[in-house]
């Protein structure tokens, strides 16, 4: 009996040495290691890493599978019969899990998400950005409907007293705000502004 069959044997079906043809049946001796090591490993090695990092599933089973991977490049390696391949699985899965660690360590912390809820919707450059698009709206007003808009809206005064800083009837300024409302809105249309 050869040497490399007494190996072999030692082995679960499908881990071969390199140096060992593939077997001639349907399914690849790869496709059967990663089979046998998933079924046989998979579970408890989860269980390990789970404990690793806090719980958290999903980074737990990428390390599983990060694991498993460099398993089969490495399935030379691997001695069954010893009853080494959980032992260097473990290995292998807490180095992972200790490069994550100090990976995220070197790389700038991230800022916690919650005080940017705090600030309001309208932010300063949308307020800019509408001021400036108001003010070229109102620059296309007559000066009559300019002015009227500006007491009333931007001041804040009632009919009678923009009509008395005016020096007009009441009845002028709700024209004016009337017919100065219907031109903003159609200078504000005319730059993309809708209601």
């Amino acid at each position: 009996m050869r040497k490399d069959a007494a190996v072999a044997d030692d082995r679960p079906q499908g881990i071969r040495h390199r140096s060992e043809k593939p077997r001639s049946n349907s399914s690849l001796p790869d496709e059967d290691l990663m089979r046998a090591l998933y079924r046989e490993h998979a579970g408890p090695l989860l269980a390990y890493v789970l404990r690793l990092v806090a719980g958290d599933r999903q980074r737990a089973e990428d390390v599983v599978q990060e694991t498993l991977i460099r398993a089969w490049k490495n399935a030379g390696q691997l001695n069954r019969a010893a009853g080494s391949v959980r032992p260097w699985l473990v290995t292998v899965a807490r180095r992972i899990v200790i490069d994550g660690h100090r990976s995220r360590q070197a790389r700038p912390q991230e800022v916690d998400p919650s005080p940017l809820e705090v600030i309001p919707a309208e932010d300063e450059i949308d307020k800019a950005l509408w001021l400036m698009t108001l003010s070229d709206a109102l620059d296309d007003l007559t000066p009559a409907h300019r002015e009227v808009l500006v007491e009333t809206y931007f001041k804040g005064r009632t009919v009678s007293e923009a009509a008395e800083t005016l020096g007009i009837p009441s009845g002028t300024v709700r024209s004016r705000v009337f017919y100065a409302l219907r031109s903003m809105k159609l200078a504000l249309e005319e730059r993309g502004v809708t209601a």
